[in-house]
């Protein structure tokens, strides 16, 4: 499945033109320039978001791969960064396309979900500081914390089936 939305960054106030397909694999993408990853994360029936205290926005786990690292390096690095977590499974939704419509500039991100457990307490964020707290929601309450329509649907959708948790 394709989706496609329109972002207007707050930030630059710049257009961006997004397209979201699903892929149960990333081997057909690997030579994409891929600039980050984030995940839909659970523990038990819970899904995990972390706050990004300078954006004052929920978000999931995620961030910029690093020079060497491989997709699943990098988003396992970045979920225990930002929720102190330790990723138990890992399965592939389908990434981003992100092209900005004034400049052109085009950037990709790959999206996962992932079955996670605590190493311990959440501190902070020990890479930036951004995240300054988690939370764990029932997963029928994201659109409370974050919602990009049909985009946000589609990637829940995918999780909670992926992760045998439809039933929740």
């Amino acid at each position: 499945m394709i989706t496609e939305s329109t972002y207007i960054s707050e930030r630059t106030g710049l257009t961006w033109s997004i397209q979201y397909e699903e892929l149960d694999s990333f081997d057909s993408i690997r030579e994409l320039p891929v600039a980050a990853a984030g995940a839909l994360c659970f523990h038990g029936d819970k899904l995990v978001l972390g706050y990004a205290h300078s954006r004052n926005v929920w978000e999931m786990p995620g961030g910029g791969l690093e020079e060497g690292e491989t997709f699943e390096e990098c988003i396992i690095r970045e979920i225990h960064e930002e929720s102190n977590m330790k990723v138990l499974e890992l399965f592939p939704l389908g990434y981003e396309t992100n092209r900005c419509t004034t400049t052109n500039e085009t950037y990709y991100i790959l999206r996962y979900a992932a079955r996670v457990e605590p190493y311990g307490p959440f501190v902070s964020d020990p890479a930036s500081g951004e995240i300054t707290e988690i939370k764990l929601i029932d997963p029928k309450d994201y659109k409370q914390y974050f919602d990009w329509g049909e985009r946000s649907d589609v990637l829940m959708k995918k999780s909670l089936r992926v992760l045998d948790l439809e039933n929740i």
